[in-house]
């Protein structure tokens, strides 16, 4: 693994003066002017004594430090963390692709664990969670106040090994446990097929080491199958994130050679980036240019680009790029609005420090941190609309999240509080409207499978490739 690991799709402290002086020297040694706080280190070692004497049951030393570093950390922002050994190797696991679980991915929320997205054709998935979904408990422990860090290794495990999830379901306003079945967890990150009428359909889950030379291979395959292809839908619903290389690497699949894709400013020099549509900017592992075998009509082709309120991270880094370029329609809701990059700089051979070091920056300079991307064409994902919509917990909704340079948010803020507000009042009232058998029934509903014949959003940017009306969102919330 690469020393410098860019994360977009999960320090020692001296405990006493005498430790401290140490790694002041040190610290001023390596950084200069830069000191550490004597007496706030000196209060730590007070109160680790305190604990160490005092505590109603003793508590090993590594833990009660290890439990330090990963406070500090995690109070930073939602996407900062401490690695340990544990989280470390799960980490790598699932920047490869693989690894045991029940394949979703998680936040948290009010102290539950928030469900981002069910990876698709996993155990999760085909039990019938969604996003949005709140887990209250994990067998019979209370998720309030467990750590994120502990609910994911509980939901980790032996693959053949079941667990079971007590479900709080906004949308239906009822909670419902559900047991699943561990196993191993192999994520495909990309799919593709043709639609309609010489129209292609990729859809990207997630950017792993493993998706742009994929990406490469499906565009290939896909111009073979039908040498006449018309137009292209890149669908990055539901797509958290995951390597920045991914993000470029896809977007460069698209766009001139040598293009601004994005670029990173932060605090540290080797955080302030330009990366561009070059092999070096994007390729890992590969000795060439993982995208030499892309069909040159790919660079031309009509293109939209599906996105939705889970659409984050490097999702949106090449949502932002091909919509600046006006290389292809945005077609969906607004993005996430996760416009801060992540660094994982390795402590020691088995741990490691994710911390946020830079925003980035569309190619036209946007900041989208907190606001997201807007779609060039609003569409909801049901035919029927998205009355819910307001209720999806995006970054702006987070206290913690990093403030926006560019632009004020209070006023958005302000709106959605208010838009929620008035949104859990109406799902009240139309809940208390409801038929025990339409109660009955919305149990056991679930929203279409993307890429399938009922996938409303796919249906209108097909209709919009092939110069039909679209049916826009009526929501004021895009």
């Amino acid at each position: 693994m690469r020393q410098l690991l860019r994360n977009i799709a999960l320090i020692g402290i001296g405990l006493v003066a005498g430790i401290a002086a140490t790694i002041q020297l040190s610290a001023t040694a390596q950084q200069g002017a830069n000191t550490l706080p004597l007496d706030e280190l000196r209060t730590l070692s007070n109160v680790f004594g305190q604990i160490k004497r005092e505590y109603v049951e003793p508590i090993e030393d590594k833990q009660l430090l290890t439990d330090a570093v990963k406070g500090m950390v995690s109070s930073l922002d939602p996407h900062s963390a401490y690695l340990d050994k544990k989280d470390f190797a799960e980490m790598q696991e699932q920047t490869a692709g693989k690894f045991a679980g029940l394949g979703i991915e998680i936040t948290s929320e009010d102290g539950l664990v928030k469900v981002l997205n069910p990876i698709e054709g996993s155990p999760a998935a085909k039990a019938g969670l969604q996003a949005g979904d709140l887990i209250t408990r994990l067998d019979d422990k209370p998720v309030r106040g467990m750590s994120l860090d502990k609910a994911v290794r509980t939901m980790r495990g032996t693959p053949g090994t079941k667990i079971t999830l007590t479900i709080f379901r906004k949308s239906e306003e009822r909670t419902f446990p559900v047991t699943i079945t561990r196993a191993e967890i192999k994520v495909q990150s990309i799919k593709a097929k043709i639609v309609d009428n010489n129209i292609a359909w990729v859809r990207i889950t997630s950017f792993q080491e493993r998706t742009i030379p994929d990406l490469a291979k499906k565009l290939a395959e896909l111009a073979n199958k039908d040498p006449k292809l018309k137009g292209l839908v890149l669908d990055l619903r539901n797509n958290g994130g995951g390597l920045l290389q991914g993000a470029v690497g896809v977007a460069a699949a698209f766009l001139p050679p040598g293009a601004v894709i994005v670029s990173t400013k932060g605090q540290a020099p080797d955080s302030r980036q330009v990366f561009n549509a070059i092999p070096a900017m994007y390729k890992l592992n590969e000795s060439g240019d993982p995208l030499d075998d892309v069909p040159p009509l790919f660079k031309k082709i009509p293109m939209v680009v599906l996105v939705n309120a889970y659409s984050a991270s490097a999702s949106e880094i090449v949502a932002g790029a091909l919509q600046d370029f006006k290389r292809a329609t945005i077609i969906g809701k607004t993005t996430f609005g996760k416009g801060s990059v992540q660094t994982v700089r390795p402590l020691s051979s088995d741990s490691a420090l994710k911390i946020t070091t830079a925003y980035y920056y569309t190619p036209n300079g946007r900041s989208i941190q907190a606001f997201g991307i807007k779609p060039d064409i609003p569409v909801d994902q049901s035919k029927d609309g998205d009355p819910d919509d307001v209720l999806i917990t995006r970054e702006i909704d987070s206290e913690k999240h990093l403030r926006n340079k560019q632009s004020s948010e209070e006023a958005l803020i302000k709106d959605r509080e208010k838009r929620r507000l008035q949104e859990l009042q109406l799902i009240e009232e139309r809940n208390a409207k409801k038929t025990p058998e339409e109660r009955e029934k919305e149990k056991g509903k679930r929203p279409p499978e993307f890429g399938s014949n009922e996938d409303f959003m796919l249906q209108q940017a097909v209709a919009f490739l092939n110069g039909q009306t679209v049916k826009r969102s009526a929501s004021k919330l895009e």
